[in-house]
């Protein structure tokens, strides 16, 4: 009597164990895949800004305040296109951060504001 009882239980519980170690190994495949499609991602953006321009522009750019600033007759000025980057629309300056995000290759600067 008690192996008829006994043998459901081992199996059911059995069959649980089984599940879930499944389910464990399927997210940890898909974990996987993520990671591996994050670095082709990363291949490719490098290889494609081997031959590109774009992160120098935008060193450069973002450099030419920082110099000015050493120059008192050009603070105004430089204070005077901050100011007016300010008052851009959001849509804009979101554009602006996700072109030097995709630049760069800066996965996390859209948190950066948070």
């Amino acid at each position: 009597m008690m192996q008829a009882l006994i043998g459901p239980i081992v199996n059911l519980v059995g069959g649980h164990l089984q599940r879930k170690a499944e389910e464990k190994k399927a997210v940890h495949e898909r974990k996987m895949v993520a990671i591996q499609q994050d670095a082709n991602w990363e291949n490719i953006h490098a290889n494609n800004a081997a031959n590109s321009w774009k992160d120098e522009w935008f060193t450069i750019l973002f450099s030419v305040p920082c110099v000015l600033a050493f120059f008192p007759s050009m603070v105004p000025v430089v204070m005077a296109g901050f100011e007016a980057l300010n008052g851009m629309p959001e849509w804009y300056k979101g554009f602006l951060g996700a072109a030097v995000a995709a630049s760069f290759g800066l996965r996390g600067l859209a948190n950066w504001k948070k």
